[in-house]
Order: C-alpha cells, then sequence, then structure tokens
C-alpha cells in the first residue's frame, strides 16, 4: 500500500506514542521536503523532532515533481497532495480541512488521524483506542471530542459479542 503523509497525523502519533502503527498498517509512509522540513522546525517538540533525525526505516522522503495548481494551502499539504497524486497514493494521511477538501476534489483517498488510530484498533494493531484517544485529547490536537466519540463506540459495538 502507497501511503504519503502530512505534517499533522505524524506529530499527533509521534506525540501520544503511536506512530508505530503506521508501520504495521501500511508498510511504509512517504513524506515530502516540505513536510519533513515542518517536522525538524525548532517549533515542533523535541520528540517529533528526535522521530525525523532518526527516522524509522519505513519512512521515505520524496520530493514531487511539480506541485498542484491548489491555492490556500500550506506548503506541506501542497507538497503532500502534489505527491500522492503523482504517485498514485493508496491514502493521504491528513487532518487540515482545506487540503482534504483538496485532495478529494483531486479523487485521493484520504484518512485523518483519528480514523488511522480507529483502523488500528480495528486491525488488532492498537490494543487500547480510548487510552490513544485520550492521549490525543491531552495534546493541541485540534479534533471534536464527539468525533472521537463516535468513532470509540463504533470500535467498542464492533468488539461487543452479540451486537
Amino acid at each position: 500500500m502507497l501511503v504519503v503523509a502530512d505534517a499533522s497525523p505524524l506529530v499527533a502519533l509521534v506525540k501520544i506514542g503511536h506512530a508505530d502503527v503506521l508501520a504495521t498498517l501500511y508498510g511504509a509512509v512517504v513524506i515530502p521536503p516540505q513536510v519533513a522540513a515542518e517536522l525538524i522546525s525548532p517549533k515542533r517538540p523535541a520528540d517529533v523532532r528526535a522521530f525525523l533525525a532518526s527516522a524509522p526505516p519505513w519512512l521515505s522522503v520524496r520530493a514531487p515533481s511539480r506541485l498542484e495548481a491548489i491555492d490556500d494551502l500550506d506548503p506541506g499539504e501542497l507538497e503532500a497532495i502534489s505527491l500522492a497524486k503523482e504517485l498514485g497514493a493508496d491514502l493521504l494521511l491528513i487532518d487540515e480541512a482545506k487540503g482534504r477538501e483538496a485532495a478529494i476534489a483531486l479523487h485521493i483517498p484520504t484518512a485523518r488521524t483519528a480514523a488511522v488510530l480507529f483502523d488500528a484498533a480495528n486491525a488488532g494493531v492498537l490494543p487500547d483506542l480510548e487510552s490513544a484517544y485520550d492521549k490525543l485529547r491531552a495534546t493541541n490536537f485540534r479534533v471534536p471530542g464527539t468525533v472521537l466519540d463516535e468513532l470509540l463506540a463504533r470500535h467498542q459495538a464492533a468488539r461487543t459479542p452479540g451486537q
């Protein structure tokens, strides 16, 4: 499976200690140079900078050969969308609404961080989805609590025998 990621999902997963689910779920993840630059920015927490400084073997950096003509996106999102389109990625991990909308308009399948954790839990890769969501809520990650509650309820209902 070919997966491209924007910075936000990687930052969130590193912060909560679950970046490893990406390798198990997808095998490999590709990021563009601008996303790599965002991850090592002094504005990022030390654990996020350290993650990229000692990048796991399943994470690689690749530049798109050209940028899509999309206005009002930050450079990382634009490069991630352009790379996903160019490579025919199976999935683009992206949280920001404008970026997701632009990717969807280009027929690029997308997933948000909360959905990645949901999928990891359903695949048995993440043993405690509730704990992961609690950690996510404790960060500055922006996702409505109702979204996390709904996904958690769906996960728990699927795990309850007889339903």
